[in-house]
């Protein structure tokens, strides 16, 4: 029986993916689906990460946009690696 997916991407252009399992511990080998095309994506989860929490799916740079959804949700405020959380700490929302 496959594995179901830890991290949900929905638009190719994404740049994080989104958490739906409980949690995600770091260390774990994360598996994604594309929602857009059905391909997978796979990750190491650098810190524990919960549900509906994002998790970079490649290095951004401060002062680079984060994309989910296809859309651009944020600026990156400190160096994010592949595979790490990310929220609050190293990301501005455009929301406020």
């Amino acid at each position: 029986m496959p594995r179901p997916p830890q991290v949900l991407v929905h638009d190719r252009r994404d740049n994080v993916g989104v958490v739906v399992v409980e949690s995600l511990s770091a260390g774990s080998d994360i598996l994604g689906v594309v929602t857009e095309d059905n391909s997978e994506i796979r990750v190491a989860c650098n810190q524990d990460v919960p549900i509906g929490h994002k998790v970079a799916l490649r290095d951004l740079a401060v002062g680079e946009s984060v994309i989910k959804y296809g859309q651009d949700i944020g600026r990156v405020v400190q160096p994010v690696r592949r595979g790490d959380h990310v929220h609050t700490h190293n990301l501005k929302t455009r929301r406020w």
